[in-house]
């Protein structure tokens, strides 16, 4: 199936001028264009996009992107090359779940202590942190239980 540049951004909700962008940085060496240079996405492009979009969410920078896709074009003999990229990226991206998942706890936290706060009428009550230290430390209980 082939896709123009606009059908391309709305299904991948990228901009246009994001994917011009990646084209122009030599992020999609194999997009065709028409004989009035208009650019032609295929199916390869699309997941090609999908891959940028996944690394860079990860943090990758587009040179490192730019530099994988360069690896694969010249074949195999990069396999090792391109196994530690993903391996090494792999970490980072434990890393920073690991990290958002601690954020994402105490963000819970407070969720729950504003909740009963709002519940009694005030955060003066000095049964409030008592309370949720209990609700919490029972959760992280269940939470390694469970694992």
């Amino acid at each position: 199936m082939k896709y123009s540049i606009g059908e391309v951004s709305e299904i991948l909700k990228m901009s246009i001028s994001t994917l011009r962008y990646y084209d122009k940085e030599g992020l999609l060496p194999l997009v065709n264009r028409t004989s009035g240079k208009i650019r032609v996405f295929d199916e390869t492009d699309v997941e090609c996009l999908k891959m940028i979009a996944c690394l860079k969410t990860t943090g990758m920078q587009l040179k490192d992107i730019k530099r994988f896709f360069c690896w694969c074009e010249e074949g195999d003999s990069t396999i090792d090359k391109r196994y530690n990229l993903f391996t090494e990226q792999k970490e980072k991206t434990e890393r920073q779940i690991a990290l958002l998942q601690d954020a994402l706890r105490r963000i819970n936290y407070k969720c729950e202590y504003y909740r009963i706060a709002k519940e009694k009428g005030t955060t003066n009550d000095p049964g409030l942190r008592e309370e949720l230290a209990m609700k919490f430390l029972s959760n992280e209980k269940e939470r390694s239980h469970d694992q």
